[in-house]
């Protein structure tokens, strides 16, 4: 008498999604950079981050942002608030792609009276 026996093996290959994460460039100005309130801040957000997710804070400050589709990827605008006058001020940038996979990036600047 034989005895025969099958292993089947069900998903033998992880099944984890890939993570790929907002990134961030072409910020303007630069890290460490003087500027003065109410100056223009802009960068560039990958394809792969979801507009709707980019948060811009100033000092705890939510600040509105103005979102613009580019080639390779989103241009991103914000204003440099009145309220970060005479101070060093860190730009938190905070976005999401896809698989819920989340970026984070910035700068610091020194905003002049």
């Amino acid at each position: 008498m034989t005895i025969c026996s099958n292993v089947w093996a069900y998903g033998g290959g992880s099944r984890t999604k890939a993570c790929n994460k907002p990134r961030f460039s072409e910020l303007t100005p630069v890290n460490n950079a003087q500027v003065t309130a109410n100056s223009p801040f802009s960068f560039v957000a990958s394809a792969s981050t979801y507009p709707d997710s980019i948060k811009v804070t100033i000092k705890d400050q939510s600040i509105p942002v103005s979102i613009t589709p580019k080639n390779s990827g989103f241009e991103v605008s914000v204003v440099v608030p009145e309220s970060v006058n005479g101070t060093y001020a860190r730009i938190n940038i905070s976005a999401e792609g896809p698989n819920k996979c989340k970026g984070s990036g910035g700068c610091l600047l020194k905003v002049n009276e």
